[in-house]
């Protein structure tokens, strides 16, 4: 199982290392704009499992709303420490 963490130091290492075929670089390569919509699309699948699906969905669909917005935050350089003082 992963945290937070340590999915964002495998992230980390992927936009460092930039291993061909990855998902990860790819999205890092559309930019900003295209992982924003990938966020807002992810975003409505939580809610939408939320009120209509199984805690399952909803959880997988969490899990890739996570995802994107450590993709973004890779996008961006910021660190999860910086979102940390913010909660």
């Amino acid at each position: 199982m992963k945290t937070f963490d340590a999915l964002y130091a495998e992230l980390s290492e992927k936009a460092a290392t930039r291993p061909e075929g990855s998902g990860t670089v790819a999205q890092l390569d559309a930019g900003v704009h295209a992982i924003g919509k990938k966020i807002v699309e992810e975003a409505a699948e939580v809610w939408m499992a939320a009120e209509f699906q199984s805690k399952d969905d909803f959880a997988l669909e969490a899990s890739q709303l996570i995802y994107h917005l450590q993709v973004m935050m890779l996008a961006k350089g910021v660190e999860p420490e910086e979102i940390w003082r913010h909660l």
